[in-house]
């Protein structure tokens, strides 16, 4: 073989090695299309929302491999549902390519649950979001803080901050009305100035409400009350009673208002201060 080789001159052999050198590149060219599937390409079937059984029969009858690339907890959406397709629907691809699922999980993941005893409601329901975890009813309960978090409860028990939940769970809270438990007689203004008595009123948890001066007063501090509501007596000379986190309002004017002092003042009911 060598003989046959060397027997010839050497820009037979050159040429003969040229030769065979294109032939072997275009064999190459025409084979890379049959390997490659070149010119064939499908337009990708839409799946996004099906089921992963009707997503698989739809890519595999369209000639496409079906793989899951990752699952993911959505509580607003059915388990094993394609949430997103990779390629997208309708793009245009070569025929037997793998299409990449992202679907719902059907077991919700475990978190636990925090601590918001103490929070205000709207940072309470914030943390709950971002845990995905939902809140369900609110309970209103005498306390002077007004909404925030006294309990937190899952299916009518106390669940304590650590206890593992499933993702989606529903967790009631129980908030403060702003109104204290306890009742007390209600205090008497008149004649204070106005700085005076949001003093006296603050040191027992009452807040000022509507403020009426007369329009005369340019000083809203040194303006003495003249009128409250609610009264301290009700129409049948009987004490009232008012808790920590109700409102009075206010009327307001320039000169200290007379007391009479000659009407004795009624007795206030037993058991309150």
């Amino acid at each position: 073989m060598f003989k046959f080789i060397t027997s010839r001159p050497l820009w037979v052999n050159i040429l003969a090695g040229i030769l065979l050198a294109m032939v072997l590149f275009f064999v190459f060219l025409f084979s890379l299309n049959w390997m490659t599937d070149h010119g064939k390409a499908s337009s990708v079937p839409s799946v996004t929302g099906k089921t992963l059984e009707e997503a698989q029969a739809i890519l595999s009858k369209a000639g496409f491999d079906v793989e899951i690339q990752d699952s993911i907890y959505i509580d607003t959406m059915k388990a094993n549902t394609v949430i997103k397709q990779i390629p997208e629907a309708d793009e245009v691809v070569k025929s037997n390519r793998t299409v990449y699922l992202l679907t719902s999980r059907v077991i919700p993941p475990m978190v636990e649950m925090p601590n918001l005893v103490g929070y205000s409601f709207r940072n309470a329901e914030m943390v709950l979001k971002n845990m995905d975890l939902r809140v369900g009813d609110t309970i209103f309960k005498p306390d002077f803080a007004r909404n925030a978090v006294l309990e937190q409860r899952f299916n009518g028990e106390d669940i304590k901050p650590g206890t593992q939940l499933r993702k989606g769970s529903v967790i009631t809270l129980v908030l403060g009305d702003g109104v204290g438990k306890q009742e007390f007689a209600v205090p008497d203004i008149i004649g204070l100035t106005y700085c005076e008595a949001k003093r006296r009123l603050e040191s027992s948890g009452i807040t000022m409400g509507t403020v009426i001066p007369n329009p005369d007063i340019s000083d809203t501090c040194s303006a003495f009350i003249f009128k409250q509501i609610p009264v301290r007596f009700d129409e049948e000379k009987k004490l009232q009673h008012i808790r920590s986190g109700q409102t009075m309002d206010v009327w307001l004017q320039l000169d200290k208002p007379v007391r009479d002092t000659t009407a004795p003042e009624p007795k206030p009911d037993p058991g309150y201060n």
